[in-house]
Order: C-alpha cells, then structure tokens, then sequence
C-alpha cells in the first residue's frame, strides 16, 4: 500500500492581518486634555481609557492605544498624526 505524501498547511496570513500595535509617544508639545479628546475621537477610547493612556504615555514615554490589524490602525495612525500627536504602527 502506497502512502500519500502529507503536504504542510501553508499559513497565508498577510502582513496586513497581522495584529499590530498603535503606539502613541509621550512629546512635551500637546495638552493631556487634547491627547485625551483625540483618543477619544479617533480610537473610540471612554474618558477613563484616554486618561490612562495619556498619563501612560507621559510617564512611561509611550502607550499602545489600539490593537488591529495594519489596514485597521492606518487610518487611525493618519489621524492622530494630523492632531500633531506622536504615533507609530509596531
């Protein structure tokens, strides 16, 4: 009896489902209450979120903000930076 060759499951996952990270850097330039409003707007942060990732951010020097695929955080990425916030897709 003749076998068949098992052939490796190919994982075809594409960069752009990788799951990221939004990352937001602390910068000496806009107001906590300005970071707060943006990350509410933008990401869909509640009030308590935003807090605690503006003071995480200011104390630690970043925070990860959202999580989601590539194509999920580039608008987010644009818009942000458009606030004159510091951020970055990782």
């Amino acid at each position: 009896m003749i076998k068949e060759k098992e052939t490796p499951e190919l994982d075809l996952q594409t960069d752009s489902d990788v799951q990221k990270e939004l990352v937001l850097f602390n910068d000496e330039v806009n107001s906590f209450d300005h970071v707060i409003s943006s990350l509410i707007d933008v990401c869909g942060h509640t009030v308590e979120q935003a807090e605690q990732c503006a003071l995480l951010a200011h104390f630690k020097g970043k925070c990860g903000v959202k999580n989601g695929s590539f194509n999920e955080l580039f608008p987010l990425f644009v818009e942000l930076g458009n606030r004159d916030l510091t951020v970055e897709i990782q």
